[in-house]
């Protein structure tokens, strides 16, 4: 119920459309960012990550294959699993927009990830990559928080690891993270793969990326 208090304050001029705030959003992105000097496949994928973000520059900092969102697309078709290394990232990928309700994985909390940390005398991110391997080939790994989840999926690559379709890496922090995402940009391991160099990333913008490969910009109005 609306307080009296409420009904006498002054209204605030903003947009209230959800489809309008999107269009111009993107619109804005676009314009900034000079998206037509990328490929024309890779302009909902670098908008939505901007856009997830707020920060224009990004655009300039992303390493990407040159098929990465044409195949991270078909394989999303085709049914492709998508992994992510924490909760974060599978919370923000808009689900119904998956083209065949694609299963997300999360294994960082199976109650053997802290013993098995221990073992590998690593993190509880880099151990739970471990339990991906059934279901890795022809996936969708998403990382959107830390380093040593890329680091370690990268080293068991080097080891005959499943291969997934593609790699989305953006771990973020001060330790390991532009190190982990430069050796994925050198050497992506035969996968296809989007990453943004530096310290920068984190979840929204790893979730950005499925939702472009998912839907485009779907909420845009024409």
């Amino acid at each position: 119920m609306v307080s009296e208090k409420s009904k006498i304050r002054r209204k605030l001029k903003y947009e209230h459309d959800p489809g309008k705030i999107y269009s111009s959003s993107f619109s804005i992105v676009k314009r900034e960012a000079k998206i037509e000097r990328f490929e024309s496949s890779l302009h909902a994928l670098i908008t939505r990550i901007v856009h997830s973000c707020g920060m224009i520059e990004v655009a300039d900092r992303l390493s990407f294959s040159k098929n990465i969102a044409l195949k991270g697309a078909e394989a999303l078709r085709n049914g492709s699993t998508i992994i992510c290394d924490c909760q974060m990232v599978a919370s923000g990928i808009i689900r119904r927009n998956l083209p065949v309700d694609n299963d997300i994985l999360v294994t960082l909390n199976d109650p053997t990830v802290p013993e098995r940390a221990k073992l590998l005398n690593n993190t509880r991110s880099a151990a739970a990559v471990e339990l991906w391997e059934p279901f890795i080939e022809n996936s969708i790994v998403v990382i959107g928080n830390a380093p040593t989840a890329l680091f370690h999926l990268l080293e068991l690559l080097d080891l005959g690891f499943p291969k997934p379709s593609c790699i989305i890496g953006f771990p973020v922090g001060f330790v390991g993270a532009a190190e982990s995402k430069a050796e994925l940009a050198n050497d992506s391991r035969e996968c296809e793969y989007v990453t943004l160099r530096g310290r920068r990333g984190g979840s929204a913008m790893a979730a950005a990326a499925v939702n472009a490969l998912a839907a485009g910009l779907l909420e845009e109005v024409k």
